[in-house]
C-alpha cells in the first residue's frame, strides 16, 4: 500500500507528485497521459519564470523535474473507479487491475465540451477539431469556423487568422475572454465575427464542407463556406469516477476547501476538476503541491 495515490498527470499531479517524493512518500502517479490541457496549449505567456513557453515544452520540463524522484508511475490507462476501503483508497484501472493507498489526490483536469449538433460525430477528425494548437497547420489557406467566445476560443482565432484564409468567430455570447486576446483580434483583417450566434449543423459527407448557424437575436439562418471547424466551448471535469464518492458541484467539479479537502477525510483534489475558481496552469500547480503538504499532514496525524 503507498502513501499516496495522485490521479491525473497534469500540472496539478505532476506538481503533486514532486512534493511527495521531497516528503519521502511512497507514491504512485496514475494517469492517462503527462501535461493534460497544456500540451495543446500554445504559447504562454503568463507562467511564471517564463516570458514565454509552448505548453507541451513546459510539461516536458514538469516531466523531467517528477522523473528525478522515485515516484511509479501507471501512465496510459485512466482509473475506472475509486473506492474507500479499511485502510484508504482503493483505484481500479481497467478490468481487474487495482492499486491501494493511504491517501489520494484527484488531479484529473478536465476535457472538451462537444457542441452536440448535427454532423459534429460524422466529421470528428474530418474538418472538426478541438486543438487549434495541434491541428492549425492543417488548414492553413482554407476558411474556418472557431466556435466559442472565452480564451481558449480566442487563442484559437487568434492562431488561425495567421494559418488560415478567413476565420469566422462564432459564440452563443458577446466575447467573455481575456481583453488583451480580444485586442489582439480586433487587428485582423480576415476575421468576421458571429456573435450571439448560435450552430444548427456542421455539413459534409466525407469531409467538412460548410455550417449552418442562426443569429439567437433576429432567428436569420445563414451558411458559412468552410473547410474546418474548430470547437472551443469550455471543458468538462473528469470527476465521473468519484461521483457518489465526493461532493460535486452543480459543474460536475470536485468541492475542495482551502487546504483542498474533499468531502471525505485522506481524499485531496487540486486543479481543473476541483472547484477552485479561475483554471491557470500556475494555479493548479500550486494547488497540486499545497494538496500533497496537506495530505502529508493528515499522514502524520494518522501515525500519531
Amino acid at each position: 500500500m503507498y502513501d499516496l495515490m495522485i490521479i491525473g498527470g497534469g500540472p496539478a499531479g505532476m506538481t503533486a507528485a514532486v512534493y511527495a517524493a521531497r516528503k519521502k512518500l511512497s507514491t504512485l502517479l496514475i494517469s492517462q497521459d503527462l501535461g493534460g490541457q497544456p500540451n495543446v496549449t500554445a504559447g504562454i505567456e503568463n507562467y511564471m519564470g517564463y516570458q514565454f513557453i509552448e505548453g507541451p515544452e513546459l510539461m516536458e520540463k514538469f516531466e523531467k523535474q517528477v522523473k528525478q524522484f522515485p515516484v511509479d508511475m501507471k501512465i496510459g490507462q485512466g482509473v475506472s473507479n475509486l473506492s474507500q476501503i479499511s485502510q484508504g483508497f482503493e483505484v481500479r484501472i481497467g478490468g481487474d487491475e487495482t492499486y491501494e493507498a493511504k491517501t489520494a489526490i484527484v488531479a484529473t483536469g478536465k476535457r472538451s465540451r462537444l457542441l452536440n449538433v448535427p454532423g459534429e460525430e460524422k466529421l470528428r477528425g474530418k474538418g472538426i477539431t478541438y486543438c487549434a494548437v495541434c491541428d492549425g497547420p492543417l488548414f492553413g489557406g482554407m476558411k474556418v469556423a472557431v466556435i466559442g467566445g472565452g480564451n481558449s476560443a480566442l487563442e484559437a482565432a487568434i492562431d488561425m487568422v495567421r494559418i488560415a484564409d478567413h476565420t469566422y468567430l462564432i459564440s452563443l455570447t458577446p466575447l467573455t475572454g481575456d481583453p488583451i486576446l480580444i485586442d489582439k483580434l480586433e487587428k485582423a483583417n480576415n476575421l468576421m465575427k458571429f456573435l450571439e450566434h448560435e450552430v444548427l449543423e456542421i455539413e459534409g459527407e466525407n469531409f467538412v464542407e460548410g455550417i449552418r448557424i442562426r443569429d439567437l437575436k433576429t432567428r436569420q439562418e445563414r451558411e458559412l463556406d468552410v473547410g474546418g471547424v474548430f470547437v472551443e466551448i469550455g471543458l468538462i471535469p473528469n470527476s465521473e469516477f468519484v461521483k457518489g464518492v465526493v461532493t460535486l458541484n452543480h459543474l460536475g467539479e470536485i468541492e475542495v476547501n482551502c487546504a483542498n479537502e474533499t468531502s471525505v477525510p485522506g481524499l485531496f483534489a487540486a486543479g481543473d476538476v476541483t472547484s477552485v475558481p479561475e483554471k491557470q496552469i500556475v494555479i493548479a500547480a500550486g494547488e497540486g503541491a499545497k494538496a500533497t503538504l496537506q495530505a502529508y499532514s493528515y499522514l502524520q496525524r494518522l501515525s500519531e
